[in-house]
């Protein structure tokens, strides 16, 4: 990029990448000298109507004048940024600085008049509102608060754009003009009109990629086998509902087909659109196909190829590379390295994935990063027998590989809205921005259930997958995402097992379980599951190995009935000699007893009773199936139990049981779907962020600005601490440093007896247990005494840095940090001071801002919050002031993310009130841009 001595450096991080509202993609970066061409041409394309709204008269073509200034910006007070595809303009949008009288100015003025342009073929496209979000980034970032802007009575879609943003605004009408003053300081509307945005091009990116009109296998083999060649006969014998090509530039002259499908030698050879293009060649031929399909208009690229990032840094930079390169064509890209993609909608049927079999239709979205932890989910619920996994499969299927575009995240916004998708499995080997993830994860968790598993939690994460990195632990992490409403689970067998209860069976009242079977030894085995899962069983009811299919249909009766039930778990063992049939009359017996019931959730363990496994699965389903005796095609072959089964049918709608050959596999389950059921009902009360009177926001920032000026991150001193925290109302108990027996004695007169005498050294500090602290000195002998001791046992004052600080009341010590974390964004963490916290890891975390609910349930989630309630007979602490300390330091990290860390330890917390007794902060410049900033794509 050219510069001239009058403009800044170009700022580099304004370039961003963009999904547009139909979910094609543009890229966003600063207008700069190099660009006089591409404005011309730009220009050329606006038809005169929108020239006419832009410029209030007709201006058919810009002079040398206007294409220099509109090329020539000094990135402060004058400043333009263009939305490209395939490296050419498709709109514009500038500002300039203007002072109180509408002219020219220079910081400190914070006004700035704002104009768009937008080519008419990409106008309905969201593409205004996207140079909206962005350009108010950089004017904020440049000081400038307030935009704007003029505008015709009769260009209506530019009013919306700016009425739509969410913006505080004024709105006046003079000399036949609309003028509209907005200001740029993010509000609840605005950041709520941004997710939705975010939300619906995200999704219909997915959408676009997953339900594709027609299809291009792109490096399908001349000979069978590979991997293009199979994924072409996937497509193919799965019935896909749409056009379908094979592309091989190798193909013989004259030969137009493939395995019965047409055959091109290059996608612009295709007569007509190709939504999406599976690409299977050699990483090296890549970039020649990324060009073909962008020059042709194709609107999403599956990659499986290899030889990416997973192949080290030679391969990670081929990847960057390629997904700029789809980028600049609007393309979004699932890879590269991905297993591939399956919809098994009967709109779509698409099966564009090495998988050889497509899973049954179902209502599981399943998504994996790991092409052969896929394989290995696809197969179980494909096979499972019992219960739910005999009709209930797979909505939609992503396996992402490297996942350099399209991730979790994305798929997450697409299942939200899905009517197809009623759970949502998720094997994730990274998670690239866990702010946004756990924000999307409450959003769809408070809709259907999210399962996770986490792979690579003890290591780092796999050499394809470009991720922050975080200081969080991986416990604090999960803790994280429960608290989102995620049921994190810890393998694959437990993804399956939870996904398959939750897909087919009602969300449990609460944890009152009733047990019921013909084996005592069973049902005591599920007892005992039970309570370790933290359920509260009713004792087993014992049937007896004698009883018949009524004696359990009248027994799950009963149970169902009982108000003080909120599910129940069937145990059973095989009768001797029935069968096949006796297994279908048992299936029959709890189907038919749970349908009475719906609202209380049914699961039965089983123990080798393949054929009750599979006669519980043969409920009705929402799945369509098959009309004649021909089994689908691709159908795994029955097992022997099903083989021998009649079929059976349960009625319209009936909740499918399902079947688990382990006590404690279907108690887990049980107890995963408890815990989701209770935060459901608690997240439909969220709670809110409690106002203080007597914080003061404005005076702690003027602290924290003149802090800063002083350099770009530091921590405070004792008396700048304690001024800032005073702000937010916390009130630190002075420590005065007592270099010497005089000044310690000194310190005690002005402070008042009782104290303590502290040593502060690094290797002492907080460790009471090593004999660094003396309390309740109630005279000057005592702390006299106490110094020489100290100094006896420890060395000069110099390295003790000995303080004297007032006594506090008894109470629990408790320990309350905030950090900011850079991929996981602001947390807060609360535990009990000292070994409980440092050794045994029992620290809970929320994040933040903090809610008066969540602040509550922060300090009774640590296995040692017994202490603070009164255990063994002690005073009980007042917890009321610790959730308020806790709201306090929530809100002071919240208002000001210059505050990237607090620590308050100890404190003491009494049976009235509490003591802060110690306190760190550090400072730092926030980042540039924040979670509240404009929507982009991760940059490569």
């Amino acid at each position: 990029m050219q510069t001239s001595p009058d403009r800044h450096e170009y700022p580099a991080h304004w370039e961003a990448d963009v999904v547009l509202r139909d979910g094609g993609t543009a890229r966003i970066r600063p207008i700069t000298v190099d660009d006089a061409d591409r404005l011309v041409s730009f220009y050329e394309q606006v038809s005169d109507e929108s020239k006419y709204y832009r410029f209030f008269a007709p201006y058919p073509r810009l002079s040398a004048k206007d294409v220099h200034r509109f090329t020539h910006h000094d990135f402060v007070d004058r400043v333009g940024l263009a939305a490209t595809v395939g490296g050419e303009f498709i709109a514009t949008v500038r500002y300039d600085r203007i002072g109180p009288d509408g002219t020219p100015a220079s910081a400190p003025a914070d006004e700035a008049e704002v104009a768009f342009l937008v080519q008419d073929a990409h106008q309905g496209r969201g593409v205004a509102s996207a140079l909206l979000e962005h350009i108010g980034a950089v004017a904020r970032e440049r000081g400038i608060r307030r935009f704007a802007a003029e505008v015709l009575p009769a260009n209506n879609k530019m009013i919306k754009v700016f009425t739509d943003a969410g913006y505080t605004q004024k709105r006046s009408f003079e000399d036949g003009v609309v003028r509209l003053e907005f200001d740029l300081e993010p509000t609840d509307r605005s950041l709520a009109v941004q997710y939705a945005r975010e939300h619906r091009a995200e999704a219909r990116s997915v959408q676009r990629l997953l339900a594709p009109g027609s299809v291009a296998v792109i490096g399908a083999g001349r000979t069978p086998g590979g991997v293009g060649r199979s994924v072409l006969g996937n497509i193919r014998d799965a019935g896909y509902s749409g056009r379908l090509y094979a592309v091989n530039k190798a193909l013989p002259d004259g030969q137009k087909e493939l395995d019965g499908v047409p055959a091109h030698r290059s996608v612009r050879d295709i007569d007509g659109p190709v939504d999406l293009a599976v690409v299977a060649v050699p990483a090296e031929h890549v970039t020649e196909v990324v060009t073909e399909c962008g020059e042709h208009g194709v609107q999403g690229l599956v990659v499986v190829s290899a030889g990416y990032a997973e192949s080290g840094p030679e391969g990670r930079e081929r990847q960057r590379a390629l997904v700029r390169h789809a980028r600049t064509y609007g393309m979004r890209i699932i890879g590269p390295n991905a297993f591939g993609i399956i919809n098994t909608s009967p709109r779509v049927r698409l099966n564009a994935s090495l998988a050889p079999e497509v899973p049954r239709p179902g209502r599981i979205g399943l998504f994996a990063q790991s092409g052969a932890i896929g394989i290995a989910l696809l197969s179980r619920l494909h096979r499972r027998g019992g219960g739910v996994t005999g009709v209930t499969g797979v909505s939609t299927f992503v396996s992402s590989g490297n996942r350099a575009d399209v991730s979790g995240n994305d798929v997450l916004q697409y299942w939200y809205e899905d009517p197809d998708t009623d759970v949502v499995l998720m094997y994730l080997e990274s998670i690239g921005n866990p702010r946004k993830f756990t924000r999307l994860a409450r959003r769809t968790a408070a809709a259907k259930p999210l399962v996770v598993v986490q792979g690579a939690r003890h290591g780092a994460a796999p050499q394809g997958h470009a991720v922050r990195a975080t200081r969080l632990p991986h416990a604090t992490v999960s803790a994280l995402l429960r608290q989102a409403g995620v049921i994190r689970v810890d393998t694959i067998t437990e993804l399956v097992d939870a996904g398959l209860l939750l897909a087919r069976q009602p969300l449990p009242g609460g944890p009152r379980v009733a047990i019921l079977g013909n084996s005592e030894s069973l049902g005591l085995l599920t007892y005992d599951a039970c309570l370790a899962e933290g359920l509260r069983p009713h004792p087993p009811q014992d049937l007896t190995t004698a009883a018949s299919a009524a004696d359990f249909h009248t027994a799950l009766s009963r149970a169902l009935a009982d108000d003080r039930c909120d599910a129940v778990v069937v145990t059973a063992i095989p009768a001797v000699g029935e069968g096949p049939v006796g297994d279908a009359a048992l299936a029959q017996a709890l189907r038919s007893a749970s349908a009475a019931a719906p609202s209380k959730p049914v699961l039965v363990v089983h123990v080798e009773l393949g054929g009750l496994a599979e006669a519980l699965s043969a409920a009705a389903s929402t799945a369509p199936q098959a009309t004649t005796d021909d089994p689908p095609q691709n159908a795994p072959s029955p097992t022997p139990a099903a083989d021998q089964l009649p079929a059976a049918e349960a009625p319209e709608g009936a909740h499918l049981i399902p079947a688990y050959p382990a006590a404690e596999r279907a108690v887990r389950a049980l107890g995963q779907a408890v815990a989701y059921a209770q935060w459901r009902r608690d997240a439909a009360e969220p709670g809110k962020v409690p106002e203080y009177e007597d914080i003061n926001e404005k005076g702690a920032a003027a602290l924290i600005d003149g802090l800063l000026a002083r350099g770009q991150g530091l921590t405070l001193g004792t008396d700048e601490t304690c001024d800032l925290l005073g702000h937010y109302g916390v009130q630190v108990h002075r420590a005065l440093p007592a270099p010497t027996p005089d000044a310690a004695a000194e310190a005690a007169r002005d402070l008042g007896y009782p104290v303590a005498l502290k040593a502060t050294a690094p290797h002492l500090r907080h460790r009471a247990d090593l004999g660094g602290v003396r309390l309740d000195l109630a005279d000057e002998e005592q702390l006299r005494r106490s110094y020489a001791e100290l100094t006896e046992l420890f060395g000069a004052p110099e390295e003790l840095r000995p303080v004297v600080q007032r006594m506090a009341p008894r109470g629990v010590d408790v320990v309350v940090r905030a950090v900011i974390d850079p991929a996981a964004g602001a947390v807060l963490s609360f535990g009990l001071a000292g070994a409980a916290s440092q050794l045994l890891g029992d620290t809970a975390h929320r994040l933040i801002p903090v809610t008066d609910r969540e602040a509550h349930s922060l300090v009774r989630s640590i296995r040692t919050a017994p202490l603070l309630f009164g255990w063994r007979g002690s005073a009980p602490a007042d917890t009321r002031a610790l959730e308020e300390l806790l709201l306090r330091v929530s809100r002071l990290v919240d208002d000001h993310p210059e505050v990237v860390a607090v620590t308050l330890e100890p404190v003491v917390v009494a049976s009235h009130g509490l003591s802060v007794l110690g306190a760190s902060v550090r400072l730092a410049h926030p980042p540039a841009r924040d979670d509240l900033g404009p929507r982009t794509l991760p940059a490569y």
